[in-house]
């Protein structure tokens, strides 16, 4: 892949070779942002799971201290009283059934979190095939299957984000924006980390986290010391 002459600027100011420090990565990170919007700030975890084994899955969630520095827009698929409960907790879209054919024929994807109440799943799964592959589909695991949806969606509101793998045994989450100061970027990256850490897989033998990077939208990515975890 071809980069352009500002991405070969800020390539110049990392050491491929070194792993640094996770502040001293963020603050790198930071300066090779050269973009004209905000760019998000990204980590990228290669683990040294086999994601094919359902035991070697990993998936959760976590809520970022200073959020994600975007508007998440957020769908719950509810009914009776649950769909007054996730109106008034802030949901920007709440429906059932009426949804489907909206989502499945129209392509309307105007949304970025799903949730749904346990007994709105049988409808929910008709959506498998669309929501499925874009990693939309609702989750126990993320929180985002629940009869709670005031607290689901308080959560995603106030920066929550799941992380999962792909089908490369990586994980790619975002840390928040180039405009957070160093401090807030680090206490999401602490966050996140911790998480990650927990979550690994019990069956798992030898090297759980192979390398971990951080680089923003554009930039170029910056190795983190995989030392201390």
């Amino acid at each position: 892949m071809k980069h352009g002459k500002k991405y070969a600027e800020a390539a110049k100011l990392v050491d491929r070779a070194t792993q640094y420090e996770a502040t001293e990565a963020i603050a790198l990170v930071k300066k090779t942002a050269t973009a004209k919007f905000d760019e998000t700030v990204e980590l990228h975890i290669r683990t040294g799971c086999d994601g094919r084994h359902a035991d070697q899955q990993i998936r959760g969630a976590v809520v970022l201290p200073n959020g994600t520095g975007r508007v998440t827009r957020v769908l719950v698929f509810a009914k009776g009283d649950k769909v007054n409960e996730a109106e008034a907790a802030g949901a920007d879209f709440v429906g059932g059934e009426e949804l489907i054919p909206k989502i499945q024929n129209d392509g309307w994807l105007e949304f970025d979190v799903v949730v749904a109440t346990p007994d709105m799943m049988g409808v929910v799964g008709r959506l498998g095939k669309v929501l499925g592959p874009k990693g939309l589909m609702p989750n126990p695991k993320a929180g985002t299957v629940t009869m709670d949806v005031t607290k689901a969606v308080n959560d995603i509101k106030a920066g929550k984000i799941e992380y999962r793998l792909d089908k490369a045994n990586i994980i790619h989450v975002p840390v928040g924006k180039v405009s957070f100061d160093e401090k807030k970027l680090e206490e999401n990256f602490n966050a996140l980390m911790e998480a990650i850490v927990k979550a690994k897989p019990a069956t798992l033998k030898g090297q759980y986290l192979k390398s971990i990077s951080l680089s923003t939208t554009m930039g170029p990515g910056v190795k983190v010391s995989t030392a201390k975890y």
